[in-house]
């Protein structure tokens, strides 16, 4: 298994308003997703965070995201960014499944999208895990197929720093306490020179996990939410701050640091600044003057 070096204090454009996102209600997602997303206009947008100190791109895989990676390659500027990818894009396939039947509707539709990519390792792969009635082959072909499209997008010169799995399927496996797929998932990014990583909204209960199950949390990206009111922090604010202080080598990136529109990005970056052991930030940009955050980010982090 390759060594994966720390992640060097990443600063990341966040897509949820690409994706018409809001974590504070329905109703304002519903509005949002009547807007739609132009790829040169959210590639202006990240251009112009990179402008103020971002350096990176953290985005589910979707058709909006993976055009966008397309634009960013056309201007040539697609390797000033590391990209943090989250794979599955939950809230497309739960839309899917509903128009296809439910859950075995849905898998016909994506086993026939990997055949139409063409990527016959992945085909093999899910072949064999099907013969033998295994998981983890069927997970790593969808892994396969996620990861090509992106290289796909991208092209030869992005950089794929970490494939971090949704929180849907982190605190699921979590919940089951299913250690066997996390230590296969970090043995299989690894071996690929990706950065294995974990999306979740119950840090402290992964970090006690991956300790029980003597997982190197060192060698992980872990993206959890960490802001002033304690927003999405699972089991408390308290609880989630106290496991950020106990990891020695951390490689934790902070999200949901505005509270979704509730805090104002002075209020985020001076909390950020109290806590130890943050290597990375992402926060979403809707507007040409929000870039201004990274730059602000930059400066109370001392970055």
């Amino acid at each position: 298994m390759k060594k994966i070096s720390s992640i060097a204090k990443a600063l990341l454009v966040g897509d949820n308003p690409f994706h018409s996102i809001s974590h504070l209600s329905q109703g304002r997602t519903r509005l949002r997703e009547k807007t739609v997303v132009v790829p040169k206009r959210a590639a202006d947008l990240i251009l112009n965070a990179v402008g103020c100190g971002a350096n990176g791109f953290m985005f589910s895989v979707s058709e909006t995201t993976l055009s966008i990676l397309k634009e960013l390659r056309t201007r040539g500027e697609i390797e000033r960014l590391g990209l943090y990818a989250i794979v599955p894009y939950a809230s497309e396939y739960v839309k899917l499944s509903t128009q296809v039947g439910g859950v075995p509707g849905l898998a016909r539709k994506v086993a026939k999208r990997i055949v139409a990519s063409g990527n016959l390792g992945a085909m093999l792969t899910g072949l064999i895990g099907y013969l033998k009635t295994d998981p983890w082959p069927l997970m790593k072909t969808y892994l396969s197929y996620e990861i090509g499209r992106i290289r796909s997008s991208g092209g030869k010169r992005a950089r794929l720093e970490s494939i971090l799995l949704h929180e849907v399927i982190t605190d699921v496996a979590l919940a089951l306490k299913l250690d066997w797929l996390f230590k296969a998932y970090i043995k299989y990014a690894s071996n690929l020179g990706i950065t294995p990583g974990f999306n979740t909204c119950n840090f402290g209960y992964l970090i006690d996990r991956f300790r029980e199950w003597d997982i190197d949390l060192s060698q992980l990206a872990m993206a959890s939410p960490f802001n002033k009111i304690g927003f999405q922090m699972t089991p408390s604010k308290k609880e989630c701050e106290k496991a950020l202080e106990s990891i020695l080598e951390s490689n934790v990136i902070a999200i949901s640091i505005l509270a979704a529109g509730y805090l104002k990005p002075l209020e985020a970056a001076e909390y950020l600044a109290t806590l130890p052991n943050i290597s990375g930030v992402a926060v979403g940009i809707s507007k040409p003057e929000h870039a201004q955050t990274f730059k602000l980010l930059k400066e109370k982090l001392s970055w």
